[in-house]
């Protein structure tokens, strides 16, 4: 067990505790097959195939390749890059100690476990928790950000690169509920972190190798729980970042942070905006449909329809549908070119964990850990409920056919044959 001081971004005091056997080999690129961050390629919460399995049974292990114990609590999604599960998690009194694990995808085999101290406020709602960001990778590298701003980078082998005490440098960033933006890689060698909350508010692009701003814009005070994300360009050089604050929509150059275009709307503070193409999705006391015109940069307003009103989790967009989960629990499918109401079903609830789209199949996991998958169509049909543990905050990943869950205590592996 060895001690390290971080790089010249953390103060003296925050210290590294290195633990585990470090993994042999370093593969240089993501997989087409990963989910690299919040909600997955893209901030989607697509994948793009019809294989994971629609059943399983927690108790008797049907369709449960592993689980494995985690050190502490937290609502962050785990992320899945190289044959690797990453996923965070903060423990202690007072949720102080945080911690990034790697887990063998195939096996579930814990590969290597990294503690570091926070150096920010880590005062938080104890509904949620400390690791409330879901961190991101750009396939050779792990952004792991936390609620007190610390960002950690390490490679895939869990060597640390670079530390950054985002909270330490500005103290007054912080709220009393705690913080759960996500990191989002875009771009050339950029990490953008978006830390909007009632004090001193900012948006930063970090460079990706060394964790040194490329970027830093004032962002309005007043606390916001969305995540940035992507909207492509035709080349990495044009990618712009999107990112909501309570009153409006704003569009960023990913390598200046420069603002294009902006968009007024009394926005939804915990679930994200959602990109399909050149449409962007935006909830906003409903879901407002947008189109980005990349010869302009400019955008305009489709349609708006105040029924399809988000509850926590983030609408999903795919084949000309949107799936929205509103208060009661209401699962909503509606046209994505005008808006229409096209069928409603009601489902099990709460929801935070944003669904999880894959073939023709929708899988809705609610807070008590009921995993409910609907078959989409003209209609929408429940065709299985499976249960885990509860307390599920986190919105599930796949990749290889296998779905990914992360309650308070454990993180699951899902895989068998679909049906």
């Amino acid at each position: 067990m060895r001690w390290f001081a971080a790089n010249k971004w953390s103060n003296a005091r925050t210290l590294l505790l290195a633990m585990g056997p470090l993994l042999l080999v370093r593969l240089e690129c993501a997989a087409a097959s990963d989910w690299p961050q919040f909600r997955g390629p893209g901030g989607t919460s697509i994948y793009g195939a019809a294989d994971l399995p629609i059943d399983f049974d927690v108790k008797t292990g049907r369709n449960v390749a592993w689980q494995a114990p985690l050190p502490g609590k937290g609502p962050s999604s785990p992320i899945v890059v190289a044959g690797r599960v990453i996923v965070t998690a903060a423990s202690g009194p007072r949720q102080d100690r945080l911690h990034v694990l790697c887990f063998e995808a195939s096996t579930g085999k814990l590969l290597w476990h990294r503690q570091f101290w926070a150096t920010g406020s880590t005062v938080c709602n104890s509904f949620g928790g400390v690791a409330a960001p879901t961190p991101a990778s750009d396939g050779r590298r792990v952004f792991a950000l936390f609620s007190s701003s610390d960002m950690v980078c390490v490679d895939l082998d869990g060597n640390l690169l670079w530390y950054r005490g985002l909270g330490y440098e500005s103290p007054n960033t912080r709220n009393d509920v705690g913080m759960a933006s996500s990191p989002l890689v875009i771009g050339p060698e950029t990490v953008v972190v978006q830390l909007e909350n009632l004090g001193e508010s900012f948006a930063v692009g970090l460079d990706a190798a060394t964790g040194a701003d490329r970027w830093r814009i004032e962002r309005p005070r007043g606390s916001i729980w969305s995540s940035p994300i992507p909207l492509r360009g035709s080349t990495p050089g044009e990618d712009l970042v999107l990112m909501h604050s309570r009153q409006y929509l704003t569009a960023h150059e990913a390598s200046t942070g420069k603002q294009v275009w902006q968009y007024e709307a009394f926005c939804h503070t915990i679930a994200s905006a959602v990109v399909l193409g050149d449409r962007v999705y935006l909830p906003a006391i409903g879901l407002h449909a947008l189109r980005y015109d990349g010869q302009t940069r400019t955008v305009e307003k489709l349609w708006y329809d105040d029924r399809l009103r988000s509850d926590n989790c983030s609408p999903v967009v795919a084949d000309n549908r949107c799936y929205v989960i509103k208060p009661p629990n209401i699962l909503m499918c509606a046209d994505a070119t005008d808006g229409r109401t096209l069928w409603q079903m009601r489902l099990k609830g709460p929801f935070w964990a944003t669904p999880l789209l894959a073939g023709q199949r929708l899988y809705c996991v609610n807070y008590d850990g009921l995993v409910q998958v609907v078959q989409l169509g003209e209609q929408g049909k429940l065709i299985s409920a499976c249960q885990l543990e509860p307390g599920v905050l986190a919105s599930p990943a796949a990749a290889d056919g296998a779905l990914y869950f992360r309650t308070n205590s454990t993180l699951w592996k899902i895989s068998g044959s679909p049906q």
